[in-house]
C-alpha cells in the first residue's frame, strides 16, 4: 500500500497531473506523468523566492489511479486498482522526487494478468520519461 503522502486524493491534483503531464498509453493502461522542473529553470523563470524551489524538489513522488466503470463491476475495479497500486509502489522510488503520476486503467485491464499490467506500466513509464523529439511532417 502507498503511504498517505504518496497518494493523490483531491480532484484538483488529478486534474493538474492529467492536464499538465505527458500522456502515454500502452496496452491496458494510460499513464499521465508530470515531472518536476529542474531547479535551474524555475529560478530563472519564476519570481518566487529561492527557498521555495528547494522545498518543492524534496516533495515525495505521488500517484493516483483512475479505474472507471467501463473496466467492470466494483469487485473487478478494486482488483485492478489493487494490482496497479502494488505495481506502482515498486516503481515510485525510481521516479524523481516531486513527480506526479496518474495511472488510468482501460477496459482491457480487467482481463490482463499481473505480469501483463506490469509490462504495460513499465513501457508507458519509459515512454513518458523519454524526452520528446521533433516530429517530422
Amino acid at each position: 500500500m502507498l503511504a498517505a503522502a504518496q497518494r493523490l486524493r483531491r480532484s484538483n491534483d488529478f486534474a493538474a497531473a492529467v492536464r499538465g503531464g505527458r500522456r502515454v498509453g500502452r496496452g491496458a493502461v494510460v499513464v499521465h506523468l508530470t515531472l518536476p522542473e529542474p531547479i535551474g529553470t524555475t529560478a530563472t523563470l519564476s519570481p518566487e523566492p529561492a527557498r521555495r524551489s528547494g522545498a518543492e524538489t524534496s516533495a515525495p513522488s505521488r500517484a493516483g489511479f483512475v479505474v472507471s466503470k467501463a473496466v467492470g463491476g466494483a469487485v473487478l475495479r478494486n482488483k485492478v486498482r489493487r494490482r496497479l497500486r502494488h505495481l506502482v509502489r515498486e516503481r515510485l522510488a525510481e521516479l524523481p522526487a516531486g513527480t506526479t503520476l496518474v495511472v488510468r486503467a482501460l477496459p482491457a485491464a480487467a482481463d490482463a494478468t499481473y505480469t501483463r499490467l506490469g509490462a504495460d506500466l513499465d513501457a508507458a513509464l519509459a515512454a513518458a520519461r523519454t524526452p520528446r523529439g521533433r516530429r517530422s511532417r
